[in-house]
């Protein structure tokens, strides 16, 4: 007989259904066990008890047995049908539990849950978060794909810090060392000089920042999207819009019961976003209150304080774009027009979180070096990008649309770890 998955279910049906043992209740003539797969749990009526010897939560049982119309009301659990069990045999026996899987027992806290990681993401919950993020990806490579943009891979390891060598983690590469990219950047950079024009690339970063936050990871994972010949940073913008939309409308339509169990309501937004320019943004942030100079970058606090005059402005606004950032805190790479202070550089904000970086970036030879000079970064640390805008480069841009923190927000979780399978931070490398 071949296998049967719990959302496929139908009544009358003999089947074969195999998974882990959720939740178990003993009667005195009959017993209940709840089944879970990776599509969903299922009730299974058991009349013959001596089929329960030797269970326990979280075994990996084989069910054989005939579907039946039912009004179920065990929680997480398939409302309309039931499996009376003909057969039940065990394929692994589950020791006693570390944590608990079954989410209607006493919670264990984060760190315990991380602890214990192949455990606790069995829960319905996680295998929801998992499912919207993972339609959040396909959502925005199927609006890539269907614009022509063409999916790469560039390296993670580099010969040289790819920004700043302090926030680089370094690996030993044979007789010599190389560090952990810090973003796919610069490699798309050369890519779009490499011709090909539009193109996406989503993989992990990492930063060696012992940032230990709800917001922070050493390792990341982005959609990282690049575009030749653009008129402006707002080109860029306009196409992570489309992004951001796609992939929202995407989990919306096929993620209806995820966001029901985790008491989600998701609202598309509506084009274009919002958007804050510096000089402007020191001015909302002085009539909030907050002491800040021209030039300066933007601070938690000041994160917060644009997003309280948001919502009190723009009550349905959630994505909001701050453009123009200070040229002086800005990499070397980024576009600023000549006698200007304020760079074609933007952030993408969702409820007040930094979702994204990006903008345009600096395409003639001339003003690239006179950037690194004047950031004081030594020429030969970045010859092997610098030297290919010396062969014909043209304007172009892009952003890193950071993935967990999008799923994050999204969903309300109260840490990013929620939405990792396996989270790096300062502190934890393993499981």
């Amino acid at each position: 007989m071949i296998r049967s998955y719990v959302s496929d279910l139908k009544s009358g049906e003999e089947v074969l259904i195999k998974g882990w043992v959720y939740e178990i209740r003993n009667l005195s003539n009959m017993a209940f066990i709840l089944l879970r797969d990776f599509s969903g749990i299922v009730q299974c009526v058991i009349k013959d008890k001596s089929l329960m010897n030797n269970i326990s939560l979280e075994s990996v049982v084989e069910i054989r047995g005939k579907v039946k119309k039912a009004q179920v009301k065990a929680e997480f659990a398939r409302r309309d049908a039931e499996v009376e069990v003909s057969s039940l045999k065990i394929l692994s026996k589950a020791e006693e539990l570390p944590i608990q899987v079954n989410e209607k027992a006493v919670k264990a806290e984060l760190p315990n849950k991380l602890d214990w990681r192949s455990l606790s993401l069995r829960t319905p919950r996680a295998h929801a978060i998992f499912k919207v993020e993972a339609k959040l990806i396909e959502g925005m490579q199927e609006y890539l794909n269907k614009k022509g943009f063409l999916q790469v891979f560039t390296p993670c390891l580099m010969g040289v810090a790819s920004e700043s060598g302090s926030e680089a983690f370094e690996v030993k590469y044979f007789d010599t060392k190389a560090y952990l990219r810090q973003d796919p950047q610069l490699h798309r950079q050369l890519t779009i000089i490499g011709g090909i024009e539009k193109l996406y690339d989503i993989g992990p970063s990492w930063r060696a920042e012992k940032s230990n936050t709800i917001k922070h990871l050493t390792e990341h994972r982005t959609c990282a999207v690049e575009i030749a010949f653009i008129e402006s940073e707002r080109d860029v913008m306009r196409v992570e819009e489309q992004i951001i939309l796609n992939a929202l409308e995407k989990v919306n339509k096929e993620c209806k019961e995820e966001l029901k169990l985790l008491n989600v309501e998701l609202k598309p937004p509506k084009l274009p976003f919002l958007e804050f320019n510096f000089p402007e943004v020191y001015e909302i942030l002085r009539k909030s209150g907050k002491k800040i100079k021209d030039g300066e970058d933007l601070d938690t606090e000041s994160e917060k304080i644009l997003w309280d005059h948001v919502q009190k402005k723009y009550p349905r606004v959630e994505f909001y774009f701050v453009n123009k950032f200070p040229f002086v805190k800005k990499p070397f790479y980024v576009y600023c027009d000549e006698g200007e202070k304020y760079a074609r550089s933007t952030d993408l904000y969702y409820k007040g979180m930094e979702m994204s970086s990006g903008g345009q970036r600096e395409h003639r030879y001339d003003k690239l070096i006179k950037n690194v000079k004047d950031k004081e970064m030594p020429l030969k640390s970045v010859e092997w990008f610098t030297k290919f805008f010396r062969y014909g480069a043209p304007p172009h841009g892009g952003f890193a649309l950071g993935i967990e923190r999008i799923t994050m927000v999204l969903l309300g979780l109260e840490n990013i770890r929620e939405a990792v399978l396996f989270p790096r931070d300062p502190s934890r490398f393993t499981p």
